[in-house]
């Protein structure tokens, strides 16, 4: 068996070279996608917040109103 030729690039460490770069950028893939689902289940999380809280006021508002016409219709009756 001879040894290689120095000058000649060895094609199985080409070929692992350039696997591993293609698992260096998957993982900064991994990486960015995580964060980003982190992100958008926080977003998420306070959006439902915001809306129960909106979702409370509505109900709140609706709960008055209702009751100014029915005073509204109390003094219809009276007057």
């Amino acid at each position: 068996m001879s040894a290689p030729d120095p000058v000649k690039p060895d094609p199985v460490k080409q070929e692992l070279a350039a696997l591993g770069e293609q698992v260096d950028r998957l993982l900064d893939t991994v990486r960015r996608l995580s964060e980003e689902n982190r992100s958008l289940r926080h977003s998420q999380e306070h959006l439902a917040s915001e809306r129960a809280g909106l979702m409370a006021r509505n109900e709140q508002a609706r709960s008055r109103v209702e009751a100014m016409i029915q005073r509204l219709k109390a003094l219809e009756n009276n007057g």
